[in-house]
């Protein structure tokens, strides 16, 4: 299982801040990853295919390209504004 984290309006659309999620042996990108989750959640699903979530995996900033495995930690932040 890898730990999906999720900060911010994510945490809303997912109703909570934290969710275990299977990851097939190999792995999965973060777009394979993204695209399972809008399937089994259609409204996080949307917000997560926003281009301006950053990803991070492990604590380490990520593209979307990157392939994940079981135990990692992947976190979802959305953009910040303020002034």
């Amino acid at each position: 299982m890898a730990r999906l984290l999720f900060f911010g309006k994510l945490g809303d659309a997912a109703g909570g801040r934290e969710r275990q999620w299977p990851v097939k042996s190999g792995g999965v990108t973060i777009n394979d990853l993204v695209a399972a989750i809008g399937k089994a959640d259609p409204a996080l699903g949307v917000s997560l295919e926003d281009e301006t979530v950053r990803c991070i995996v492990n604590e380490q900033m990520a593209a979307r390209s990157v392939t994940v495995h079981d135990g990692d930690e992947i976190a979802f932040l959305p953009p910040v504004s303020g002034g």
